[in-house]
């Protein structure tokens, strides 16, 4: 087995030691993080999600299809020229790899906030999708199909561990969230849903507009079918497909928007706890399965994999993650820069929505607590949080009117884009293994997106 051994520096009431590790597959240590290092840290995030609101979406026409790219892919893009300069400059190689790690931490905390967001949509939408009926419940079986065709072509193309983040569920914000959570960004299913959800968010619109586009025209399926279909994805993908198939069908245009809606509100409440409980698991499973069939390879084609690759991150063991006290300060941080990024992108100032963002605090620290006392049950911190929040926005909660009230002025995508700039001022650290994915990744991921697209419309028109 190949091992890495790296120096970690970190901060003990305020004494720096050097601690040597040694790892067959991610660090497992403890992080004390220097104060100096988190700091600047932070203070890229808010540079990085500065300008990307500043910039703000730009849109472009491709065929007929709008395509929207929002300041998420700006924050992404400026995060990564950062860390790429800060690595070039003389000296700084092994302070900027130390730093990479600790913005690839932050992920995990500083995605709560969005976590929460969907959430109150979640609890708000309860009725409307007691009222959706078995088609848009059974086209989320749609999730299983996307490893089944995705993951035998990564894994023939040579693809390991990698392969699980990449096909386990199509580019959504919650995967992050998922991975983070049980496997840490640092690890390579993290490295594997960081690629499959940037390709998603830059070539996802595209392909999924021509591939709906497609099908429309060969009048097969109704297109109310191939709207529910269309809702597994991400909004930009919904958005971008719901074009494609309404070009078709201009007469079906309502129903089109409906169906699709009401498709991607369950995918976004039920797939929470359907990726997490059945569609990850049981893509690790195929892979323990296929692996050793489909992933041998010779050592002179190029794609070998080291056994540090090959093997499964430990799925029972505590992640590289990071302490309660720097959970609660990104979250802060991420707090305070979301009053100003959320101002940028819609218009409510911090005064008007500081009382939501305290809700939203309050709602993460109850998940925490609520784990931290009910641990022997094992179940994630994503899972307390969501739930909590699904419940505080339901219509059975007497507080609900004024939570979503409040929340009405928080955007969506704004609480995504600290979340990008960590993941771009983190990236440049995995850049030669996603190179070396190259082509490969690209192809698995819209695999994926086609395989659960296609499987999702088939059921809407069985059960529709």
């Amino acid at each position: 087995m190949h091992e890495a051994t790296e120096s970690v520096t970190v901060l003990d009431t305020g004494l720096e030691k050097t601690v040597s590790e040694t790892h067959p597959q991610k660090p497992q240590q403890k992080k004390l993080l220097s104060v100096s290092a988190v700091v600047f840290v932070y203070g890229m995030m808010i540079v990085c999600v500065g300008l990307a609101e500043a910039i703000g979406n730009v849109e472009f026409f491709f065929g007929k299809t709008r395509i929207v790219l929002f300041p998420i892919i700006w924050a992404l893009l400026v995060g990564v020229i950062i860390s790429f300069a800060h690595r070039s400059m003389r000296g700084q190689a092994e302070n900027s790899l130390r730093l990479q790690r600790i913005a690839s931490l932050f992920i995990q905390s500083g995605i709560y906030f969005f976590v929460i967001k969907i959430s109150f949509n979640i609890g708000k939408d309860l009725p409307v999708l007691y009222r959706a009926g078995w088609a848009l419940a059974f086209q989320e079986v749609g999730h299983f199909v996307g490893p089944l065709v995705a993951l035998p072509l990564a894994l023939v193309l040579g693809i390991k561990r990698e392969a699980v983040g990449a096909t386990f569920s199509i580019g959504r914000e919650v995967s992050i969230a998922i991975v983070s959570e049980r496997y840490g960004m640092n690890s390579p299913e993290g490295r594997g849903v960081m690629a499959e959800y940037i390709i998603g968010t830059i070539f996802g619109a595209v392909f999924i507009a021509t591939l709906a586009g497609f099908i429309s025209g060969l009048d097969w399926f109704k297109p109310t079918s191939l709207a529910m279909g269309a809702g597994v994805g991400s909004g930009s993908m919904m958005a971008a497909a719901m074009a494609a198939i309404a070009a078709h069908h201009p007469e079906a245009e309502a129903q089109i928007v409906s169906f699709a809606g009401a498709a991607n509100i369950l995918t976004t409440a039920v797939g929470t706890y359907f990726i997490m409980f059945l569609a990850l698991p049981m893509t690790n499973w195929l892979y323990n399965r296929l692996e050793p069939v489909l992933g041998r390879r010779k050592a002179d084609d190029g794609w070998a994999e080291t056994a540090e690759e090959t093997k499964p991150s430990a799925a029972g063991e505590k992640p590289d993650s990071p302490p309660v006290w720097e959970m609660f300060a990104t979250m802060t941080v991420c707090g305070v820069t979301l009053l100003f990024s959320n101002w940028i992108a819609t218009g409510f100032s911090p005064a008007e929505t500081i009382a939501v963002f305290a809700i939203m605090a309050a709602l993460i620290l109850v998940g925490y607590v609520l784990q931290r006392l009910l641990s022997f049950l094992h179940i994630p911190l994503l899972i307390w949080m969501t739930t909590a929040a699904v419940l505080a926005a339901s219509p059975i909660s007497p507080v609900a009117g004024y939570i979503l009230k409040t929340s009405a002025s928080v955007g969506v995508m704004p609480l995504a884009t600290p979340v990008l700039a960590f993941a771009g001022l983190s990236l440049v650290k995995d850049l030669p293994v996603l190179k070396n994915l190259g082509w490969r990744i690209v192809a698995v991921s819209l695999a994926a997106n086609a395989g659960t697209f296609i499987f999702g419309t088939i059921l809407a028109e069985i059960f529709h």
